[in-house]
């Protein structure tokens, strides 16, 4: 029997393509142990404030110059330098990971290349590459595995694995939770909505 049925989804999760992306989680939770009420509950719930509701899954990078000095003050320190990248999500990608995260310069392209994508985004050469072989696969290859349904959602089980955020889910910590994904708070009332909803669902 399923942990999470379709009804359960759609009520969680406002999505025209909510029946994908169940036929995808269905697949993967107890795979990676996401297997309680408590724990399905939280991870939909961060996965939708992360997402969007399940909208967005490759990170939106058309920044426009004021924002690009504030989010990266030591990469853009002054407006002439981020008005040069302005509305261009490569290369503003390009600059922003470039020699992080086992990424090459920005000359290579890796910043856009391995740019953030999933559920619970993953970012970052060396990110691509520990999933990549976890699967199996070329690290050439998780990019477009990303983009999918099942490669969105099991990048966030990915994640959720690797951080064995269930001890978070078990808790019902969503706090901890929201700092162990997001390095501090940002969200935390959309994500205890979310989650508030997501356990009325399940009956928790």
């Amino acid at each position: 029997m399923s942990i999470l049925s379709l009804e359960q989804l759609k009520q969680m999760v406002k999505n025209p393509h909510i029946s994908h992306w169940h036929e995808a989680l269905d697949q993967l939770l107890d795979d990676y142990d996401i297997n309680t009420p408590l724990r399905v509950a939280h991870f939909v719930a961060q996965c939708a404030h992360e997402s969007g509701s399940f909208r967005f899954i490759e990170e939106n990078l058309n920044y426009r110059a004021e924002s690009l000095t504030k989010t990266w003050p030591r990469l853009f320190p002054t407006m002439d330098i981020a008005r040069q990248y302005e509305k261009q999500p490569v290369k503003i990608a390009n600059r922003a990971y470039g020699n992080r995260m086992g990424n090459g310069d920005e000359a290579s392209g890796d910043g856009w290349r391995y740019r953030g994508r999933g559920l619970i985004q993953l970012t970052g050469r060396d990110n691509y590459t520990f999933f990549a072989g976890s699967l199996g696969i070329p690290v050439e290859e998780a990019a477009d595995y990303l983009s999918t349904f099942e490669g969105a959602a099991q990048s966030a089980c990915f994640y959720w694995e690797q951080n064995n955020l269930n001890r978070f889910a078990d808790a019902n910590d969503v706090k901890g939770l929201t700092r162990a994904i997001n390095g501090g708070y940002l969200g935390l009332e959309d994500r205890i909505k979310h989650t508030q909803h997501a356990l009325h669902v399940l009956g928790e």
